[in-house]
């Protein structure tokens, strides 16, 4: 059958659904990228936050639509949404004809199979605690350009953040044992693939629940002598979960780019105890310190919740205090969504969306000053860039990155002069610098 594929939400939930298309095409069905052509449409929804879950119900109901102006016959709900309200959407939205949680995206074939013969799908709903957690094996096919792609190596979360639902959706801690994570790094490096964005809940929890000679730096060890692989990049690491052994493996490593994403959520010592962050103002802007001693030239991203309940003037002050000092190179504010069956949903001293949309603002305002500032210190800098190929604000503009600059989350860099093409590593020499995007020339 043609089957069509949206998939929502983050970078983790890409992956979820790359690999039932793999999956989909191991069955012998044909994907599309027309969703009017389409005979079977597959929605991989986010349920992260209330906005994502609305996100996720609209393209449900504008996808259910086609069935009455498309050629449809069958729409499959999977991933978080599934997981979280999987009762309330049987009542709801009876337009769907099949579900699955975020550990069963592997049935994705079978389902579609079982549709196919005329099995009410609906009645067969269940959704089991998640415990899948995908192989090297399994079959799976990238939405990335072909130069650069996720890599997820473990699924789940046992941090239990106070405002947060990944462990209710994703269920707790699975790591995929490093065998499986490099051999697929090395199938990738095969494909053309030159950078490696390892992706998880918290990379930096990877191994903890395996076995003891399972851990983070040894993964990256034996990334590091992938032949082709350029870039390993590292999306998402837990501030209270790093230890000094990685920070020097990174400092002396050939591959893993100085670049680390660490979000910090805030930096009042009640507001981080509160959300259960495990983590103190004093030890994250000692972790700070340290990391840029160790690793010189390093970028860091983080980001922020401003509006948690608690969060009163003097609080937040602090934390614009602390985003001004500390000068990340990439910042991203996000306000407070409270969420049902989060213990933060019942917390006092809520904060009016109002007020908490102004703090955001004042946050990426004073974050705009910082980013243009350091952007100015690169001109006449020349940096190893990867070519991504033409930007996604121009046709005539050629973008690629930087080592400070992650895909599709971070600004780009603009080459003016020079031929490249997509996937080629070039020096480039900066020659302008805006807020957040820069402009150079090859040399």
């Amino acid at each position: 059958m043609k089957v069509g594929m949206i998939s929502l939400g983050c970078p983790k939930n890409q992956v979820d659904a790359e690999v039932m298309v793999g999956l989909l095409m191991d069955a012998g069905h044909e994907i599309t990228a027309s969703e009017t052509d389409a005979e079977v449409i597959v929605v991989n929804t986010c349920a992260f936050i209330k906005d994502a879950t609305e996100e996720s119900i609209q393209a449900i109901l504008e996808t259910a639509d086609l069935k009455e102006h498309g050629h449809l016959k069958h729409l499959i709900v999977t991933g978080c949404m599934s997981q979280r309200y999987k009762a309330g959407m049987l009542k709801e939205l009876p337009e769907v004809d099949a579900y699955l949680g975020t550990g069963e995206f592997d049935r994705v074939a079978e389902v579609l199979a079982g549709l196919a013969r005329g099995a009410d799908e609906r009645k067969a709903h269940r959704v089991p605690v998640p415990k899948l957690v995908y192989s090297h094996d399994t079959p799976r096919v990238r939405f990335t350009p072909k130069h650069w792609g996720y890599l997820k190596v473990s699924d789940g979360c046992d941090n239990r953040c106070s405002y947060c639902v990944i462990p209710s959706v994703r269920g707790r801690l699975r790591s995929r044992p490093s065998a499986s994570v490099v051999t697929e790094a090395r199938t990738m490096a095969r494909q053309g693939v030159k950078e490696v964005c390892i992706i998880a809940q918290d990379i930096t929890a990877y191994g903890t629940d395996l076995k003891a000679t399972e851990s983070l730096t040894g993964l990256l060890t034996q990334l590091e002598g992938i032949k082709g692989l350029e870039w390993v990049r590292l999306l998402y690491t837990h501030p209270a979960h790093y230890t000094d052994e990685l920070l020097d493996f990174i400092a002396g490593s050939g591959k893993v780019v100085k670049y680390l994403d660490i979000p910090v959520q805030h930096i009042d010592d009640e507001i981080l105890s509160s959300m259960g962050r495990k983590v103190t103002s004093k030890q994250i802007r000692a972790l700070i310190k340290r990391i840029r001693a160790k690793i010189p030239g390093v970028a860091l991203r983080t980001s922020i919740i401003v509006g948690f309940p608690g969060e009163t003037r003097e609080k937040f002050m602090a934390l614009l205090r602390f985003v001004k000092s500390a000068e990340f190179d990439h910042l991203g504010v996000f306000t407070y969504s409270e969420e049902e069956g989060t213990p933060a949903a019942g917390f006092a001293g809520k904060v009016s969306e109002e007020l908490a949309a102004e703090r955001r603002d004042q946050l990426m305002k004073a974050q705009a000053k910082i980013s243009l500032a350091k952007n100015k210190v690169r001109v006449g800098q020349v940096y190893k860039v990867l070519v991504d190929g033409p930007s996604k604000e121009s046709e005539m503009l050629i973008a690629g990155r930087a080592y400070f600059q992650a895909p599709d989350i971070d600004g780009v860099i603009y080459i003016t002069e020079g031929k490249v093409k997509p996937g080629m590593m070039v020096d480039v020499e900066i020659t302008e610098a805006h807020t957040y995007d820069l402009v150079g020339v090859v040399v």
